[in-house]
């Protein structure tokens, strides 16, 4: 249906604040239910958003086209499959590589998937039935205000008058955050003594004009953000990589590059992507941790309280984990295994205790390469010490090497069997809320790490001098007027410099969240926090929850910021699709509700 630019309206609506990825993942699934469920004589629904519908503010078409994506084209779909275990409709459509004609394995600039959202957005738009017209409105939403039993208000930006709403979806994405108190001591140093300090951040919104040439700097954090740090600063300003994408590089500087010493807490970079396809057999997931498993917990908080993600959790994800790697290993590697896969199953399944599962696989797995190593997968650097800042450079250069090589040959291809274990295991915890920031992070690290070819840009840019590894547990104070970074990595080893990058995004923090209107929603009780810090909301269809656990019956939260929050901004192609799963729930019960308010006014 086409835009309209008409204002107030007595008829049902709906307002999404937030018009990237998630609001019209939901406008696609209110397209595909409509049919089934709301019969009435039709709707508005009202995109608030100042960026564009679809791209959003993340995907939006004025960014550098040296921003990849982190995902392949062939791994991002914003369509529905079979595999997706929800009550509405499959209505399958073409992942990216396919609508824009890319090669599958190729990594496409955000400013590409920018347009195939646009495109999925104009989509799902015209597939709403007659009568529902979508307004949109180029705004901040400002406040939300309304009583439960009645129509909600929604005030915008630079509008005399709210926009009256029958209900309310926040589908508002990653949010900026207010300092926190060691931010806000750093900022404060750097302005009295004259430094540079950038606080947590999208990088490509960040002002990098202050970062001189040749300077050194210090950069905190060593996932995708300080991945697009990099660029920025090398490629953004001028310099090239000569040789091989596949093998090595060499970096030719243009001069205009600040010199950057990176650490984090495991003071390494995420895991490469893995590259290559599956041959044979997926494991058949969820095996150890599945809805069974799920349903104890969620009866077991009722009865004890909040769950310890490490005690109550762990255990069950660890053993998932496991059996999907090893699953994998015996099936398309059996050469390495001294055991029937029957029998080490078997055996597997009965093993409670973790010494004994360790033993079972020492006995079955005889090349301890082959085992998985959580932990030290976790902490590669754990107990790792080095003589000096330069033998650290080789030494993690290694590292780095080993890593690119380990996840682009099959023969380790139980790897790959831990990918298909982690995304399983975060479609189950989706149903657990807030399961701390933890898990997060490991994921993340583990299962969406940069593209290969971005890591051996970072190996050329070590070799030129541009890029220097401080180790893990990175320690950064304010003094004598500059910044100095150490690391329990290289032993008395420090780096001084005038400028300190917090490479990571924003927590998301309710009671820190720089957006007015979730602020707001926040200090009336309007919006509760987990202990996490995440907005609390009904896991069933996305509910806001208010202080008691009961949900507001006309206010929805989708999204990151939420204790719902699902593993990357995309969805690959049948794997379940956690978003698609909430998405459809959530347009299920608008559409419900609307199609009840219809009747009411009828009767």
């Amino acid at each position: 249906m086409p835009s309209s630019s008409s204002s107030l309206s007595v008829r049902p609506s709906l307002v999404i604040v937030g018009a990237g990825p998630r609001g019209t993942g939901l406008i696609e699934r209110i397209a595909a239910n409509a049919g089934a469920l709301y019969a009435g004589a039709g709707f508005d629904i009202h995109l608030v958003d100042p960026h564009p519908p679809g791209a959003g503010r993340i995907w939006r078409a004025d960014q550098s086209p040296l921003l990849w994506m982190n995902s392949q084209a062939e791994d991002v779909t914003m369509f529905t499959d079979e595999t997706v275990r929800m009550d509405g409709p499959v209505r399958e459509g073409p992942t990216l590589h396919e609508w824009a004609g890319l090669d599958g394995r190729f990594f496409p600039d955000r400013r590409i998937q920018g347009e195939y959202l646009r495109w999925v957005h104009e989509s799902a738009v015209a597939d709403l039935p007659e009568g529902v017209v979508v307004h949109h409105h180029p705004r901040r939403a400002l406040r939300i205000g309304g009583s439960p039993e009645g129509r909600q208000q929604v005030w915008l930006e630079g509008r005399p008058r709210p926009l009256l709403a029958d209900l309310v979806v926040l589908a508002l994405g990653h949010l900026d955050a207010e300092l926190d108190d060691e931010q806000k001591e750093l900022a404060e140093y750097a302005r009295t003594h004259g430094l540079v300090h950038l606080p947590p951040d999208f990088t490509a919104d960040s002002d990098l004009s202050a970062l001189a040439p040749g300077e050194p700097v210090l950069v905190r954090g060593f996932g995708l953000a300080f991945v697009d740090l990099v660029v920025l600063l090398t490629e953004g300003r001028g310099g090239r990589y000569e040789g091989d994408p596949e093998g090595e590089l060499t970096y030719h500087p243009s001069g205009r590059e600040p010199v950057l010493h990176v650490g984090s807490r495991r003071g390494v970079p995420y895991h490469s992507k893995i590259g290559y396809d599956l041959a044979g057999e997926r494991p058949p997931l969820p095996r150890f941790f599945g809805p069974a498993e799920v349903d104890e917990l969620l009866e077991r908080a009722d009865r004890v309280g909040r769950l310890d993600f490490r005690r109550d959790v762990w255990p069950s994800v660890e053993k998932e984990l496991g059996f999907a790697h090893y699953h994998r290993l015996f099936h398309a590697h059996p050469g390495r295994t001294a055991m029937a896969w029957a029998d080490f199953e078997e055996k597997y399944a009965a093993v409670v205790d973790a010494g004994e599962r360790a033993a079972l696989v020492a006995s079955a797995v005889p090349d301890a390469a082959d085992r998985l190593d959580l932990a030290a997968l976790d902490r590669p650097l754990e107990g790792a010490r080095y003589g000096s800042y330069e033998e650290f450079q080789d030494g993690l250069r290694g590292y780095v090497e080993g890593d690119l090589a380990r996840r682009h040959d099959p023969s380790f291809s139980a790897d790959l069997g831990v990918f298909f274990g982690l995304l399983s295991v975060y479609g189950q915890l989706i149903r657990l809320g807030d399961v701390g920031t933890w898990w997060h992070g490991f994921f993340s690290y583990l299962a969406s790490g940069p593209p290969g070819p971005r890591l051996r840009q970072l190996l050329a840019l070590s070799r030129a001098g541009l890029l220097n590894f401080v180790g893990a547990d990175m320690r950064v104070v304010a003094e004598d007027g500059v910044f100095r970074a150490s690391s329990v990595t290289v032993p008395g080893a420090l780096v001084e410099a005038r400028a300190l990058v917090e490479a990571r995004l924003p927590e998301p923090t309710v009671a820190r969240v720089r957006d007015g209107l979730l602020r707001e929603l926040y200090d009336e009780g309007g919006v509760v926090e987990t202990v996490e810090g995440l907005v609390a909301v009904d896991p069933t269809d996305g509910r806001v929850l208010d202080r008691a656990g009961r949900p507001h019956p006309r206010r929805f939260a989708l999204g990151p910021y939420t204790n719902s929050r699902t593993p990357g901004a995309f969805t690959r192609p049948r794997t379940g699709g956690p978003a698609f799963r909430q998405n459809d729930a959530t347009a299920r019960a608008v559409l419900a509700f609307l199609r009840d308010l219809d009747c009411r006014a009828v009767a």
